[in-house]
């Protein structure tokens, strides 16, 4: 089984794929669009990766409240993560994203990514792989 990772924010999507086995994420680039609204080119880029790399199941990072409510950021997710689905027929899978940045930056960190520009330009992949690490985790033998 092989997973595509999707960390959807207002401007880019991070996007990590699992290894041949299913078992290790690893980032793989950032999907920018100008707008939030404009979905098109977004979701045609995700459906690539997602062919090319013969994908069989979608998680979405969800973006929930510190107090694990789910507020208009969520919803935005929860949209494109149906978008996705209906274009690609695969299932979507929605992991709790709380806090995957942060941990992102600390990946950095500790690989000595230091580099402003370079940290910015890898954070949201990074922030997908640790989403996908999650789910992969939570669903581990299921």
């Amino acid at each position: 089984m092989k997973y595509i990772g999707l960390d959807y924010g207002a401007k880019t999507v991070g996007v990590a794929l699992t290894d041949a086995t299913g078992t290790i994420p690893h980032g793989v680039e950032i999907v920018r669009r100008d707008s939030e609204k404009r979905l098109r080119r977004t979701c045609a880029r995700i459906e690539e990766i997602i062919v090319a790399e013969q994908v069989d199941e979608i998680v979405i990072g969800l973006p929930l409240n510190m107090d694990g409510t789910e507020g208009d950021r969520a919803e935005k997710a929860r949209a494109f993560g149906e978008m996705v689905s209906r274009r690609t027929g695969l299932p979507v899978h929605f992991m709790d994203e709380r806090l995957s940045t942060v941990e992102a930056y600390e990946i950095m960190d500790d690989t000595g990514v230091k580099d402003r520009k370079d940290r910015k330009d890898r954070v949201d992949s990074i922030a997908a792989a640790v989403i996908l690490q999650d789910y992969l985790n939570e669903h581990a033998g299921s």
